[in-house]
């Protein structure tokens, strides 16, 4: 044991900001107490303890720190009782100080070792880096007063942590220096100051400032007497696993200094210098694993395979091995003979790895990459090592999962960016193509051209709700809208003619006359621009003028300058109420059509694309080539085309349910073209859709974008009508096939028994159309899909 004093406050500290006493007389009346209460042998030990201190008259001293060698047996009672009997000197960090924590004046011989080797090179983490040991002081000083005399407890304990580099091994160690204050009494003089919770609670959580509780309590009235207990503990264990927590919950942007705070904490974990990790996530493609450096680059295995060029099948090969079954492995030395059972040993001796060991991390059950242990020389990796990593194992399998999610995310990113949002069905060929591109980008050091996304052999269906005559719609809503528009402005030229005496006003007020007679009949795009451009040039100035200039006429001319506002205005209303009506139909149209589509997936996976028109149009497709992992069978297309009838006497019913919801009454017509004949298709980069390949697939699109307005052979009736579903086709097996999905229908109560074969009349460059049309039941409730 030492009597030397040590000086812990680094000089920062010349003046204790409390008077202090030291003395025993706490640690007596703790004897006492003891004494009384202690059933055990121990009672005898605090009784001799206590006649030792009565005899030598170490009651009401007041010592100093340089006289601890004169109590040095007394000292040595002390430490007998605190410490545990078992404890070896050498290695406790143990020390007792003056009741405010500056001088040390007994203490092990393990603590006066560590002072006098590190003192000057300990670092605090657990303070601000500006703060003076005479801070942390003085709220070691506050929290005691506030505990003892006022019953507030600080949510903040009374400890530091420090780290230091070990010069022997060159890894950071950590301590936790905490500070025992049971043997200080805190004497009054004077009036206790009263002191709210509501008032100190900001400090008693966060310490954030001394100032708040200077001013309301001063340390000259309080007096601290006895001795404190110093106790340093090597949490160096504990920190680093605590480091790795840190790390993930942060989530570093950087994922490279992510990986390499993580792997320096490991190594402080494993107190040796000779132990190096590696770190490897399995990343996947369509669930195949993937070689690639770049991403892994915290493995030493893929690090030695890239620079002594390993094989991608070779790799391929071992990681497939290895998942089938998953197990922890260790090379105390990597032999010739290891090295045949074992191949890819080969490329870890090449780089001058004399000892290997890998652990399997698991997340959710699910193996998610493996922990490398390696070293450049031979070492046995002992019991104790392969406990402190197991520890280390959930966290590191949370790092690994979230390598593979951003991953994941980088893949999506360049899909969404390079295609559009994409549908599980079709998900896994952009996945392949992104890699790819994802690869081919690292390589040439500039952005390659990214291959096409196609799929052969596939059936298409087509269908679309469309909004009647809309176009008329709108121009109505237009027509109404400048009507009103108009008589407001002329309303207000004439109240402007007989308050302001101005020919130019009549003359104006002619010319918007003219306008209404003008926009009463069909309106053209060209009438609505130069409408338009009469209103901005002539009107709106000629007003502005006299609302800056006339303060009396202001109302007057707001009220037109009101009615041209498009969220609120009144020339905008009718046209207001056909887009939220036209929006209420388009909504109620997508959300049926993406809940009923779940039912199509489950049968077989299929590509479903929707457009928005007037109205709605989608394409779906449905074949071998989009799920090769599953057997296309025609009865899936058989399937789908009997969902896509029964959903559009549905969406059918429910736009017509929606009339009384609707601002402005709207109907729609339902269509369908039936194509028989398998296409190819593939994605266009500069549109982001799927479109359709070869000179005879064209067709198909030729003929789906003009039969909307298509009329019935040798009339001048539309095809499309509400109420009814019409089907397009041209070969009569196709029409069969569809006359047995309506008649099941017209039994379910979906549609209504009159269905009509019709001729169509020709259009540009398609001839041969037929269609079949059927009524909507209205009076059977919406079912759902």
């Amino acid at each position: 044991m030492h009597t030397e004093v040590l000086n812990i406050s680094k000089n920062e500290c010349t003046i204790c900001q409390v008077e202090t006493c030291l003395t025993f007389n706490p640690f007596v009346e703790h004897l006492k107490e003891r004494i009384a209460t202690e059933k055990t042998l121990k009672s005898e030990f605090y009784r001799y303890v206590l006649e030792r201190f009565e005899h030598d008259i170490c009651i009401d001293l007041d010592m100093r720190p340089t006289d601890a060698e004169k109590y040095r047996e007394m000292l040595e009672l002390i430490y007998s009782i605190l410490t545990p009997p078992i404890a070896n000197e050498k290695e406790f960090h143990w020390a007792l100080s003056t009741p405010v924590p500056d001088k040390i004046f007994f203490s092990t011989e393990a603590f006066y070792d560590f002072h006098s080797s590190h003192h000057s090179n300990l670092y605090a983490l657990n303070v601000s880096k500006n703060e003076m040991f005479s801070d942390r002081q003085k709220r070691f000083i506050y929290n005691l007063i506030l505990e003892r005399m006022y019953g507030f407890s600080s949510a903040i304990k009374n400890e530091l942590l420090f780290s230091y580099e070990d010069p022997e091994t060159g890894l950071s160690r950590y301590f936790n220096i905490q500070t025992d204050a049971r043997f200080v009494e805190i004497e009054l003089n004077g009036e206790l100051p009263e002191l709210s919770f509501d008032t100190i609670e900001p400090y008693l959580h966060s310490h954030t400032s001394l100032e708040l509780i200077e001013k309301v309590i001063p340390l000259n009235i309080f007096k601290f007497k006895g001795f404190s207990i110093i106790t340093l503990t090597d949490v160096t264990l504990t920190h680093a696993l605590e480091n790795i927590r840190t790390e993930l919950v942060n989530h570093s942007a950087n994922e490279e200094e992510q990986y390499a705070h993580i792997i320096s904490s490991l190594k402080s974990l494993a107190e040796s210098p000779g132990i190096e990790f590696g770190l490897m996530p399995f990343l996947t493609i369509n669930n195949e694993p993937i070689f690639d450096n770049d991403e892994c680059s915290r493995s030493i295995l893929l690090k030695a395979a890239k620079d002594f060029n390993l094989a991608e099948e070779t790799f391929d090969a071992i990681i497939d091995d290895y998942n089938q079954n998953p197990r922890p492995i260790f090379f105390n030395s990597i032999t010739n003979e290891k090295i045949g059972k074992f191949p890819f040993l080969q490329v870890l001796k090449q780089a001058g790895i004399k000892s290997y060991g890998i652990f399997p991390v698991y997340y959710n059950k699910k193996n998610v990459g493996i922990m490398e242990v390696f070293s450049y020389k031979e070492i046995v990796f002992y019991e104790k090592l392969l406990s402190k990593l197991q520890a280390t194992i959930p966290l590191i399998a949370q790092l690994l999962q979230n390598s593979i999610d951003q991953f994941e995310a980088r893949i999506s990113s360049v899909i969404k960016n390079k295609f559009t949002s994409l549908q599980p069905s079709v998900q896994w060929k952009f996945n392949e193509v992104a890699w790819n591109y994802l690869k081919e980008k690292r390589k040439k050091k500039k952005s390659p051209e990214i291959e096409t996304v196609s799929f052969s052999h596939v059936y298409p269906l087509f269908g679309a709700v469309d909004i009647r005559n809309s176009t008329v719609e709108r121009n109505s809503a237009l027509q109404e809208d400048l009507k009103n528009l108009l008589t407001i402005l002329i309303e207000t030229l004439q109240v402007l003619n007989e308050n302001i005496h101005l020919s130019l006003t009549g003359k104006l007020v002619s010319k918007c006359e003219e306008w209404l007679e003008r926009i009463s009949g069909y309106i053209t795009t060209n009438d609505e621009l130069m409408l338009d451009t009469f209103l901005h040039n002539e009107i709106n100035p000629f007003l502005e003028h006299f609302r800056n200039n006339y303060p009396a006429e202001r109302e007057t001319i707001d009220r037109y300058f009101n009615a041209m506002n498009e969220e609120t205005g009144a020339s905008f209303e009718n046209r207001r109420k056909l887009e939220t009506s036209m929006q209420l139909i388009n909504t109620s149209i997508n959300q049926y059509l993406e809940q009923a589509q779940t039912e199509v997936q489950e049968s077989f996976p299929c590509y479903f694309e929707k457009f928005r028109t007037d109205g709605v149009e989608y394409d779906i497709y449905i074949g071998q080539s989009i799920a090769p992992q599953r057997v296309f069978d025609m009865l899936y297309l058989k399937n789908i085309r009997l969902w896509q009838l029964r959903s559009m006497a549905e969406i059918a019913r429910m736009t017509n349910d929606l009339g009384d919801q609707l601002s402005r009454p709207l109907q729609t017509t339902h269509l369908i073209f039936i194509h028989s004949n398998a296409i190819d298709i593939s994605f266009r980069n500069d549109e982001r859709r799927f479109d359709v390949e070869g000179a005879y697939n064209i067709r198909y699109e030729v003929v789906k974008k003009r039969i909307d307005k298509v009329l019935i052979a040798g009339t001048f009736e539309r095809l499309t009508q509400p109420g009814k579903i019409a089907m397009v086709y041209f070969n009569p097996t196709e029409a069969a096939e569809y006359d047995e999905y309506i008649r099941y229908l017209q039994g379910q109560g979906y549609l209504l028994d009159d269905l009509e074969y019709l001729e169509l009349e020709e259009l540009q460059g398609v001839t041969g159309l037929k269609a079949l049309r059927v009524g909507v039941n209205y009076q059977l409730p919406l079912l759902n899909s």
